[in-house]
């Protein structure tokens, strides 16, 4: 099963497509709130090298990005080899 982390707001729409991507998909994820706990927005900026946008989303470690970053990884086929990578 793969790792997946979502760096969240509450009141993201891209946040919430995110989601509803990956639960189309069966997948599951953990969900990290940046807006509730101030110290996981340091951790986000320090892995995703700087990007302030949410979602920001990782999976099995990989930095794949924001919601528009996962959709294009899906049609290209690389989002199917991430999922295959060991954690």
């Amino acid at each position: 099963m793969p790792v997946i982390e979502m760096y969240t707001t509450a009141i993201c729409p891209y946040c919430v497509a995110a989601k509803n991507v990956l639960k189309s998909k069966g997948l599951e994820y953990s969900e990290i709130r940046i807006d509730t706990d101030p110290a996981r927005l340091a951790e986000m900026l320090e892995r995703s090298h700087g990007r302030r946008t949410v979602p920001q989303i990782f999976i099995n470690g990989i930095h794949v990005g924001g919601h528009d970053d996962l959709v294009a990884a899906d049609r290209s086929g690389r989002l199917a080899e991430i999922l295959e990578t060991q954690a």
